[in-house]
């Protein structure tokens, strides 16, 4: 199965999995949603690449179109200049047939003259002579007509004979030019075709990509409005941005994974960061890495949970369709003072100080 067909064979299964997710399932879970959520950036990178694969698809069909019509081009070129060969040749065995012609006609006018002059007596012809000399002179003059006439039509004969071997041989070359056109024609044809399909699937999967990115700053904008609510106002705090470690810290967002399979300078995997740098346990919850689904997680692991915060503890808001996980410094009252990535939605890292109230806790 050649490139093509792979990209072809891919894009349809991308293309028909985006008509099933890209519905919002009315009814469902939260977990079925928040799978659908998680699957979008996923689904996202897919269409790219496969875009991408079409265009380096679309690109070597061009440059094949482009070869193709070169070569039409060169071929047709041929074709024109063998074209007026055969007609300068076709001209050239008109007149040699029309030169053949009258030499004939004339030919003819001279035999019925000496038929003519067949009738008359010698002693006649020698009578009508002005001397002998002259008799002489006729005769060897009608012979010399003759001898030339024969000459001229020979000659001519032999040129028409040349003249069509070549016109001949330039009619078959003309022949097979105009097969090669045709057999070129075809191709480049075919391949136009199959440009514009590719071209055509390269489009769809530019709307997927351009759909997807539009849904996931729709989703991000909601969930920046949901950590707002949170209160407090976050600040840059510490510079060495609480430990986080560098390599993932700066990277562009979600261009890694961290060592618990979340995307680098989320706020999961900082929370998740912390957690191991304190010495305690932290789960692999890779591809369950939302922050609303915690909790959730934390329990099924045993881990406790409640709405009493502790110094260590991640709190985690469920607002928004992702949630937010934020790691506490600081216990003060009804408050508490936390460390976190991707607060506003940008990869970046902050500190504030925050109400308990609405939060729940996880005690790793």
């Amino acid at each position: 199965m050649n490139i093509f067909r792979k990209i072809i064979k891919q894009s349809t299964l991308i293309l028909m999995s985006f008509m099933f997710i890209a519905q919002p399932a009315f009814g469902a879970t939260i977990q079925e949603m928040q799978d659908q959520i998680n699957n979008k950036q996923q689904q996202k990178l897919e269409a790219e690449q496969l875009s991408h694969g079409l265009g380096v698809v679309a690109s070597g069909i061009a440059g094949e179109i482009q070869l193709l019509s070169n070569q039409i081009a060169s071929i047709q070129a041929q074709i024109d200049i063998n074209t007026a060969k055969q007609d300068d040749l076709t001209k050239q065995i008109d007149s040699a047939v029309k030169r053949l012609g009258e030499q004939k006609d004339l030919l003819s006018a001279n035999i019925r003259s000496m038929y003519i002059e067949g009738d008359i007596s010698p002693l006649e012809m020698i009578a009508s002579s002005k001397n002998l000399g002259d008799f002489v002179d006729k005769q060897e003059y009608r012979d010399r007509i003759k001898e030339n006439i024969s000459s001229t039509m020979d000659e001519i004969e032999r040129l028409k004979k040349q003249l069509d071997e070549q016109r001949r041989e330039v009619t078959k070359i003309l022949d097979d030019q105009k097969t090669l056109r045709g057999t070129l024609d075809q191709k480049n044809t075919e391949a136009s075709a199959k440009l514009a399909g590719v071209n055509q699937d390269k489009a769809a999967f530019d709307a997927q990509v351009k759909e997807q990115s539009s849904q996931i700053a729709v989703l991000r904008a909601q969930q920046r409005a949901a950590n707002a609510k949170l209160g407090g106002s976050a600040v840059a705090g510490d510079p060495a941005k609480g430990g986080y470690p560098a390599k993932w810290a700066n990277a562009p967002q979600d261009s890694l994974v961290d060592s618990w399979g979340m995307y680098n300078r989320e706020c999961v995997s900082y929370t998740a960061w912390k957690v191991y740098q304190s010495g305690r346990h932290m789960p692999y919850w890779g591809g369950r890495g939302n922050a609303n689904q915690w909790p959730a997680n934390a329990r099924a692991a045993g881990i406790p949970v409640d709405g009493a915060p502790r110094v260590g503890d991640v709190a985690v808001s469920m607002a928004g369709y992702y949630g937010h996980v934020m790691y506490v410094e600081a216990v003060s009252g009804s408050s508490v003072y936390v460390s976190q990535y991707n607060y506003a939605v940008n990869g970046e890292y902050s500190e504030m100080w925050i109400s308990s109230a609405g939060l729940e806790f996880i005690h790793f």
